[in-house]
């Protein structure tokens, strides 16, 4: 009978088989994504060759365009996340919804709203005058893509949101110094930019925990949660859509229409007026019928959150895309002219470019950094997730009146923070939130254990602080870091072209 349950050998060399094609295909699998931004790469290499063959300078601005190219495939993978992490760490929307609306409205705001001249120096961190000859100005700006680039990709690895913005501008002033000393860097715009690593972060976490503490004191700890809903949610969509009225106005559209400060939030004020008179009905009708608890609440932030997160994917592309083609268009320029020019016209195909390879490294390398903002930082809802939203404009708004350089990154993590960690302050201090979980305990148990259970739950760390660490210091390090990579690289690159 013991020979009826041995398996025949044929079996066996086929589970073999079947075992070896599963390990080859998971193992294939983590060469798929590479692959792909290898060939995009040499896409775009390809493009820039249709376009510039028989130019002066053809083969330096092919070269660029497949470094802008690398450029743009990590700024989708590690900046876009601060848009749709919230979004989909709150199950406002999956990770496939996200990616697509990603993709869309990065690409559309890079296109429409990109701009039709950039500053070369990038924020005006180096005096041109210092960086005249075209052969020193291309090596500085293929030096800074570079090593932007390389910063970026590392933090994508480690799991570490950076700004983008912060990696190509230390990029360039490492570049410059390297080509020109100490002396050629604007100190005053580095310090600037510097004191906005405190800046952006504390800015949005503040403005991210009141609009959360408005949200618990005048919703979620009243005793008919719907009734105080449907009179504030409309208020909060309306802020929320004067807001981003406001914001692309000033950051998103400036390319095409010449907006003052005073003009935009006129803009937002009548945007958010007429935000309200529609979602007062809309909300009413919705909320018909949901139970008097947190759970409903949520699928009132539901919408808002994906239109927020829409918006904030279309600015972002208008202005980030910059990071990727300004020095790629600075360096057609001086590759085409020979001659080394404070602001160009960026070419259709150099756009086309930064909007492809953003939406692309969003798609192919996006989700980690995704899953890291929205869900291993602390627990979001949509309504946590709309808080960080809302700041994310606000803070530009607010930074934008005062003229202070704001990184998109830093406000967004900063605003992640700062619903945690005002979480995690409520839990331990609020009298509110304690009286209220007293009284609708559904089944209190005896005092004692429900003295216990409640001191244990305050003790509770909301904000993982390994997270928290590592993510300050990759934002600390990020400008020296670049800078460092990219004066090395310079010396090197002037040494292979000499």
């Amino acid at each position: 009978m013991a020979d009826t349950y041995r398996k025949p050998t044929l079996d066996k060399d086929l589970d073999k088989f079947a075992t070896m094609e599963e390990a080859t295909g998971l193992l294939n699998r983590g060469f798929v994504t590479p692959g792909l931004a290898l060939v995009f790469i040499f896409l775009c290499a390809v493009i820039a060759a249709v376009f510039v063959t028989g130019h002066p300078g053809a083969v330096t601005i092919i070269a660029a365009a497949a470094i802008g190219a690398y450029m743009a495939l990590n700024i989708g993978a590690n900046d876009v996340a601060n848009n749709m992490g919230p979004a989909v760490g709150s199950q406002a929307m999956t990770m496939g919804v996200a990616l697509a609306i990603a993709a869309i409205f990065e690409s559309a705001g890079a296109l429409i709203a990109g701009g039709d001249v950039i500053a070369t120096i990038s924020k005006d961190i180096i005096d041109p005058a210092a960086v005249s000859d075209p052969d020193v100005f291309i090596a500085a700006m293929m030096a800074a893509l570079v090593a932007a680039a390389m910063w970026i990709h590392l933090a994508t690895f480690i799991g570490a949101p950076v700004s983008t913005t912060h990696s190509i501008v230390g990029g360039v002033m490492g570049a410059g110094i390297a080509a020109a000393g100490v002396d050629a860097v604007n100190w005053a715009t580095m310090g600037s930019i510097a004191a906005s690593w405190v800046i952006s972060p504390f800015m949005g976490g503040v403005i991210a925990a009141l609009f959360l503490a408005f949200i618990k004191m005048a919703i979620i700890y009243r005793q008919d949660k719907i009734a105080a809903a449907r009179r504030w949610v409309p208020v909060l969509i309306a802020i929320m859509a004067g807001a981003f009225a406001a914001y692309l106005s000033l950051k998103g559209l400036r390319a095409l229409v010449d907006i003052s400060f005073s003009e935009a939030l006129m803009i937002g004020a009548a945007t958010a007026l007429a935000s309200w008179l529609i979602a007062r009905p809309l909300i009413a009708r919705q909320s018909r019928g949901l139970e008097n608890r947190n759970q409903s609440l949520r699928k009132l932030f539901g919408i808002p959150l994906i239109c927020s997160a829409a918006l904030l994917s279309f600015a972002h592309g208008a202005n980030d895309v910059a990071n990727a083609v300004g020095p790629l268009a600075a360096i057609v320029h001086t590759a085409e002219y020979g001659d080394v020019s404070a602001r160009v016209t960026i070419p259709l195909w150099v756009m086309a470019v930064g909007a492809a390879g953003i939406s692309l490294g969003l798609i192919l390398f996006g989700p980690k950094l995704i899953r890291m903002v929205g869900n291993q930082i602390t627990k979001l809802n949509p309504m946590r997730a709309y808080c960080v939203a809302l700041s994310a404009a606000i803070t530009v708004i607010i930074a934008s009146w005062l003229g202070l350089p704001v990184s998109s990154t830093h406000i967004a993590v900063g605003a992640v923070f700062g619903v945690g960690f005002f979480r995690e302050w409520y839990t331990e201090k609020s009298a509110r939130r304690a009286n209220y979980v007293t009284r609708h305990r559904i089944n209190p148990p005896d005092g004692k254990a429900s003295k216990g259970r409640l001191a244990e739950q305050r003790r509770r760390k909301l904000v993982r602080r390994a997270h928290f660490l590592q993510i300050i210091a990759a934002w600390v390090i990020t400008v020296p870091a670049a800078a460092v990579l990219s004066g090395v690289l310079f010396v090197v690159l002037r040494g292979v072209l000499s």
